[in-house]
């Protein structure tokens, strides 16, 4: 696993719960020396470790941690390029949904090694859509549920989301889309700013 999904555990837990609850969580998944550096590569078991050690301190269903650090990854600051990845995937949030079966190779363009979920979309109606993922980690689509919810409001659409299950190694989330553009999005510039 690239240490950058762990430095984005680790950077969510450090900025969300504080430096002492991201040590015991160190400490638990065996990793209390460790600093991780985004371009490294670590074993998959210190990422399982990682997200259960954050559900044993915070007394948390890991799915609901999981949901977190998918919001977090997109409406926090320190994290804006992950924002942006997404919002390239174009100007609606229906855009967005269709984009994501191109997330995987997107993300690769930005960073050659990182390995993302492979996504799968079936829309069964213009506002109902069915969302799969595949990736090493169990309960990645509790990510993914937190992420697109952020990425709703970002958009400024009402959106039904929810976690549909687990089978045959595939997460699977229900989309409903109620209101498209249900109040103004946040501010999205192509270009970044120079000045």
């Amino acid at each position: 696993m690239l240490g950058l999904i762990n430095r984005s555990l680790q950077c969510f837990l450090h900025e969300t719960y504080g430096a002492n609850t991201w040590a015991d969580v160190a400490v638990i998944a065996g990793c209390e020396h460790v600093e991780f550096e985004a371009m490294l590569t670590y074993p998959d078991e210190i990422t399982e470790n990682l997200i259960q050690g954050a559900a044993t301190i915070l007394r948390r269903p890991r799915e609901t941690i999981l949901e977190d650090l998918g919001t977090y990854l997109v409406s926090n600051p320190s994290v804006e390029a992950v924002r942006r990845l997404l919002r390239f995937g174009g100007a609606t949030f229906v855009d967005l949904l269709h984009s994501m079966e191109d997330l995987q190779a997107r993300g690769r363009l930005a960073v050659p090694d990182l390995e993302l979920p492979e996504i799968e979309l079936q829309e069964l109606t213009s506002e109902s859509f069915v969302l799969s993922c595949v990736y090493p980690i169990l309960g990645t689509g509790h990510v993914l549920v937190g992420l697109l919810r952020a990425m709703a409001d970002d958009y400024g659409a009402l959106v039904l989301l929810e976690h549909a299950g687990h089978e045959d190694s595939h997460d699977r989330l229900s989309v409903q889309l109620l209101d498209q553009s249900y109040a103004e999005g946040r501010h999205f510039e192509l270009a970044l700013s120079t000045g």
